[in-house]
């Protein structure tokens, strides 16, 4: 358990960290969606993935030797550091003209922008109690999710205005509200608390040998899989293959992503009174499978009908990313850095095995056929989910 340094206003800085949070999402999601189709100028389809497979990789092993410098240095001395490595990141993507110069810019862009939500991670636990994990950690990724539905429409007009590169300067741009108001309440977000020693392999055996922590994490990478074909993928697929626009799928973008606004804190909610995440998590990965079958049959390139499809995958998905968050953070502590650390490493490397697996897929296989054996792998949440139990709740903090 966490060793409380000195009495903080737990309600306050949970403001502060949601109004943060909506802004670093902001400035994450505006270049998202664009990523691929940005690099895909300098090249192909699998070199796409190759780029995403590399920086992926890196991050992970990078991410994994994370806790090791926030123990030394602070959360919150770490947090400047990594928000500096992301600005200039976003800039030199803005004036990069060749492939390597684009590589190596979103190779620190991929490595920072991990890092910076596992801070910000540490910042939210810091302030939240058990009894109330479910509500806190929807709230803060309702306000995420609002930076996510606005940055589409954002992203689009700029490209329309400009080109690929707006969007990451307005990235960077958007950083400089988050280190201002960052730094004006650092007294309270400095860290609170003692941080368990760290050691790697003890981690992944611990990890190994809980159900329930084995169980999240896979469900946790399935979901990060799903979330790698939104962001590289599904926007080639829509753009390049199917000819929407950038105006069309700004909207469409937008439109997709309100279930993680309308559904999370509701299903946060009722996992705090119900502790009934294993039955949430199944009816979104349902609909999640669902969604990929029907990206993979529907070949109409009608707005309305793809606008639809997206919506309803995105329920799937935001009630497994509330699950997860709420699920997870409750049977750990803040305390426990390279639990929540190795935790975050299921992004990376789902976006590292869904690049991967992409590659492998166009060399015998068109595009929408990798929809198609998503799905298939989405039937395996169901065996994880069989692993797990549901929790109990512990005493509040």
């Amino acid at each position: 358990m966490v060793k409380k340094l000195k009495k903080i206003n737990k309600g306050a800085n949970l403001k502060i960290l949601y109004l943060l949070g909506l802004i670093l999402a902001l400035a994450t999601a505006i270049p998202t969606y664009i990523q691929s189709n940005f690099i895909g100028q300098f090249v192909s389809l699998t070199g796409v993935s190759i780029f995403f497979v590399v920086s992926n990789l890196i991050t992970f092993f990078v991410i994994i030797f994370f806790p090791n410098f926030i123990k030394k240095l602070t959360n919150y001395f770490l947090t400047k550091i990594v928000l500096a490595v992301y600005g200039a990141s976003l800039l030199a993507l803005s004036i990069a003209d060749n492939t390597l110069a684009v590589f190596v810019s979103f190779l620190f862009l991929s490595i920072s922008s991990n890092l910076i939500w596992i801070n910000m991670d540490f910042f939210i636990e810091s302030f939240s109690s058990d009894a109330k994990t479910g509500r806190i950690r929807t709230i803060y990724f309702t306000f995420i999710n609002l930076g996510w539905i606005l940055a589409p429409l954002f992203s689009s007009y700029l490209i329309k205005r400009g080109n690929y590169s707006w969007p990451f300067l307005a990235a960077a741009l958007v950083l400089i509200p988050f280190y201002l108001i960052f730094i004006y309440h650092g007294r309270g977000l400095q860290d609170k608390v003692k941080y368990h020693k760290i050691n790697i392999r003890r981690t992944l055996k611990n990890i190994w040998a809980n159900r329930n922590l084995r169980g999240v994490f896979s469900l946790s990478l399935l979901l990060n899989l799903f979330f790698n074909s939104a962001v590289v993928f599904i926007p080639i697929y829509l753009h390049q293959n199917l000819g929407l626009s950038w105006d069309q799928l700004g909207l469409v973008f937008a439109f997709m992503l309100l279930p993680f606004i309308l559904f999370e804190i509701p299903a946060g909610i009722i996992a705090d009174k119900k502790l009934c995440e294993k039955e949430i998590f199944q009816i979104g990965f349902s609909i999640l499978i669902i969604s990929l079958l029907s990206f993979f049959w529907v070949k109409s390139n009608n707005v309305l009908i793809w606008a639809f499809l997206l919506f309803f995958s995105r329920i799937g998905a935001s009630l497994i990313e509330a699950m997860r968050e709420s699920y997870f953070f409750r049977i750990v502590d803040v305390a426990d850095v390279e639990y929540i650390d190795f935790f975050r490493t299921s992004t990376p490397l789902g976006y590292l095995i869904g690049s991967a697996l992409g590659i492998i897929v166009f060399k015998f296989y068109s595009l929408e056929n990798l929809f198609l054996i998503l799905a298939i792998v989405m039937l395996s949440s169901f065996y994880f989910l069989h692993l797990m139990k549901n929790n109990k709740m512990p005493n509040s903090k």
